[in-house]
């Protein structure tokens, strides 16, 4: 059996482009951990190394049971890694398709309060998707936590970012095409995405995402596709979601935690009107198509 330092590697959870995580048993602590190891082809890589490490420390910093606490960093044959809480319940992907509706909007709304503690800590996320989104067991109902910090960012400077990165499916416009930074409403668009596919089994836009449909100027880059008609939702939900996904950041709920207490108490559907008069990123993409503003919505969330 493969170790690391003191710790027997069991499982592999998951990997990416950049690391590996394992379900790993800790034998002096006698408990199963979470070990994320830095990829071998890029351990020499001192810019991705150092973004690796800085992981660590945010998940250390940000003391919190809705964020994966980190406990032990080490080095292996010039490979760093360190090593978090094990979290037993799961992913929010293993709900897709699986859960109903009440419970799905527990879950998003939960997964809104793990991203809100990030923001109240100066962080956005810039990859929330379910698989980033861990269920905790031993408390009913099920919390969330927030996991893999890799692509986050202090938000002081993410005005100044140039580099895209996240989950083409779940990333907001000012994200994918970088104009001019972006700030924790971003993260409140993955949010919503994550909650449309957690109600639905299918995420809105395509794997592709929203901006793929901008680029390419498909009609549905204007339109949320609409909730599946057999669900018993309150209402409130479809517009919530609607101005949750608007390309314009300031449409959306201002906060994670606006729009998680929303998922949970959604206001009276009212109709959607457009916003004229104004250069949008939707023209910088080059769609076209109504875009859907949230004034009733936020007056409401900001009371």
């Amino acid at each position: 059996m493969r170790k690391l330092g003191r710790y027997l590697l069991l499982d592999r959870l998951g990997a990416g482009s950049f690391a590996t995580v394992w379900k790993a048993y800790d034998p002096e602590l006698d408990t199963e951990v979470a070990v994320k190891v830095l990829a071998e082809n890029w351990a020499a890589n001192a810019d991705v190394r150092e973004r690796f490490l800085a992981e660590a420390r945010l998940l250390r910093r940000i003391a919190s049971p809705r964020v994966v606490r980190v406990h032990d960093v080490g080095v292996q044959e010039d490979r760093p890694y360190f090593v978090m809480d094990y979290v037993r319940g799961g992913t929010l992907a293993d709900r897709i398709g699986q859960c109903g509706s009440e419970e799905a909007l527990r879950l998003a709304a939960e997964a809104g309060y793990a991203v809100q503690v990030l923001h109240e800590a100066g962080v956005v996320h810039r990859d929330v998707k379910p698989s980033n989104l861990l269920l905790a067991t031993g408390s009913a109902p099920a919390a969330v936590l927030v996991a893999d910090l890799g692509s986050a960012k202090q938000m002081a400077d993410a005005s100044g970012l140039t580099v895209t990165t996240g989950t083409p499916a779940y990333m907001a416009p000012e994200q994918a095409f970088q104009t001019g930074g972006f700030d924790g409403r971003a993260d409140v668009y993955a949010l919503a995405v994550v909650t449309y596919e957690l109600l639905t089994g299918q995420k809105p836009f395509g794997p592709g995402g929203r901006a793929t449909a901008l680029m390419t100027d498909q009609p549905a880059a204007s339109t949320l596709p609409a909730l599946p008609a057999g669900r018993e939702l309150p209402p409130g939900v479809d517009l919530l979601l609607r101005t949750a996904m608007s390309v314009e950041p300031a449409d959306r709920p201002p906060t994670a935690q606006a729009f998680a207490d929303a998922l949970l108490a959604p206001v009276p559907q009212s109709r959607p009107r457009e916003r004229p008069g104004r250069l949008t990123l939707r023209t910088v993409c080059l769609a076209s198509g109504a875009v859907f503003t949230a004034t009733t919505l936020l007056s409401w969330l900001l009371r």
